[in-house]
């Protein structure tokens, strides 16, 4: 018994695996290699479509995407199970989200961010020490 790309139990043959095509990321994004917003690979990503919303004049990519991130995932986590290109799949993410198919949730980049004055007064402490 294998494994399928998911972790489920596929009986038979081995899955087989078709190579990476060099022109379908480029078609997928329509030559752009740099998403519309800033977007860290660690971004949290959820579905903002219903389970019933047509999304049959989408490219399948965006099915996939809509459909994987009914539960809340990573673009990062997103890239692999899709098997798609990270740099791909950021950008389809990015053109989903202008369109309101998919909510982001960024990490606060500022957030945790150490203050230099304690810094300072801590490296001034370990200087006497």
């Amino acid at each position: 018994m294998t494994v399928d790309p998911w972790g489920q139990p596929h009986g038979g043959a081995p899955i087989p695996q078709e190579p990476a095509s060099p022109v379908r990321p480029f078609t997928v994004t329509g030559g752009r290699t740099t998403p519309r917003m800033q977007l860290a690979i660690e971004a949290l990503v959820s579905s903002a479509t219903t389970a019933h919303f047509d999304l049959s004049g989408r490219p399948p990519e965006y099915r996939a995407i809509s459909s994987l991130c009914r539960q809340v995932r990573s673009v990062a986590e997103v890239s692999a199970l899709l098997r798609i290109p990270l740099g791909v799949v950021r950008v389809v993410i990015a053109d989903m989200a202008a369109e309101g198919l998919v909510q982001v949730h960024q990490p606060q980049l500022d957030a945790g961010k150490p203050d230099v004055t304690l810094l300072e007064r801590v490296l001034s402490g370990l200087r006497r020490l």
